[in-house]
């Protein structure tokens, strides 16, 4: 029997979506499931433990214990919709100033609840705050460190008006300019705009560049024995750069403005495979371009913005310096390959394969596409080899 649908129409995070949702479905699992929006995690649900907290028309709400088919026309905003929020910002510096989360489990609802304390009631003190959060718990911390961030942010807002959120809207959320989410094949989710034929994927849209918020930044240098005009030529054939990267290659051929790509990474049992678009801009009087370019793994729906900036500096006559700046952003299930030391050196070593490629390619090497995954666990493995050399070669 087909279970009994109501057809919704929401905003979450600042997005109009239309939907086709069960009665019993509650709004975590919508959020989580339907949505991907995963920073609202799930605890008692009972509306007890606070895990939950999201904002349903500015006031905060228990979304394991309210349902999207009561909620037609309601603004939703999540941790994720906060993310260049002042107030957020200033209470994400607080609790690791003040060393106020552990596992993290709770944080997301922590963070919702605590923004709108220090809004409704600036300046408040520890008994107030600790009032506040009677519905929040955490089993890590003991709350001194939760309860010295928020008053340190609520003192710094001391003298302003109070903000009314019960039952009206707080001062509205800044929300960062998310990347076109895909939409997966057992989703019911439909986004209202923009209106786009069935078979069209989100990468097929005119591609517009966007500011990278938050990135990660890898500046890398190498030489290439050959002469700089030669290398500058391979720069303006994408299909011969794409050809020179672990992993990647091109989806269609490039018209040398703009490209459709694919990476895929192999980590352990995980594998993604980034399809993606990008815009290819070059200027021959300063020797330096760029490449702009966004993609998602359909499997994770892991969304990849980035910025490829080179310049080549003559060297010699047969040789030329290229430096290489990267700036990208990975939001999704597979962002925690983004962090770390460890992502710098996989980084660092994945270029150090792209230049030996590069340099093969200019001498007349042809390349064949890439058809294997790159496989970042073997580059690991040589990372912690490289690193126990290091440690135990010491005398």
């Amino acid at each position: 029997m087909n279970a009994v649908t109501h057809a919704l129409s929401i905003e979450v995070n600042g997005r109009p979506i239309e939907a086709e949702v069960e009665p019993r479905q509650s709004l975590a699992d919508f959020l989580r499931e339907d949505l991907l929006l995963t920073g609202t995690h799930l605890g008692c649900e009972h509306g007890v433990c606070g895990a939950c907290t999201i904002l349903i028309d500015g006031a905060p709400a228990r979304s394991c214990i309210a349902f999207p088919v009561a909620l037609e026309g309601a603004k939703i905003t999540t941790i994720e919709g906060l993310i260049d929020d002042p107030v957020m910002v200033e209470l994400r510096a607080a609790f690791t100033r003040e060393h106020a989360l552990q596992c993290g489990f709770c944080t997301p609802g922590m963070l919702v609840m605590a923004r709108d304390i220090v809004l409704r009631r600036p300046g408040l003190d520890t008994d107030a705050i600790r009032h506040e959060l009677a519905g929040n718990l955490c089993r890590c911390t003991g709350y001194v460190g939760i309860i010295k961030a928020i008053q340190s942010v609520a003192a710094e807002r001391a003298g302003e008006a109070p903000l009314v959120t019960r039952g009206t809207l707080v001062a509205p959320p800044l929300y960062a300019s998310p990347l076109t989410l895909p939409v997966p094949p057992t989703s019911r989710i439909g986004i209202i705009e923009p209106q786009k034929a069935p078979a069209a994927a989100p990468e097929d849209a005119a591609f517009t560049i966007e500011p990278l918020r938050n990135p990660i930044e890898i500046v890398q240098e190498f030489d290439v024995g050959a002469p700089r005009a030669t290398v500058w030529a391979l720069f303006q054939d994408p299909a011969r750069v794409i050809a020179c990267l672990p992993g990647a290659s091109l989806s269609e051929p490039s018209d040398g403005r703009s490209l459709k790509a694919e990476m895929r990474v192999k980590l352990g049992p995980m594998q993604a495979a980034f399809g993606g678009v990008g815009q290819i801009s070059a200027d021959p009087s300063t020797w330096s371009g760029a490449i702009d370019g966004r993609g998602v793994d359909a499997r994770s729906a892991t969304r990849v913005q980035a910025r490829l900036v080179y310049r080549l500096e003559e060297k010699s006559e047969n040789g030329t310096h290229v430096c290489v700046d990267v700036a990208y952003v990975l939001q999704g299930p597979l962002a925690q390959m983004s962090r770390g030391a460890i992502a710098r050196d996989l980084a660092a070593r994945l270029t150090g394969a792209f230049a030996a490629n590069l340099d093969g390619a200019v001498k007349g090497g042809v390349l064949a596409p890439q058809a294997a995954p790159l496989d970042a666990g073997s580059l690991v493995l040589s990372l912690l080899k490289g690193w126990l050399a290091r440690l135990f070669g010491r005398g």
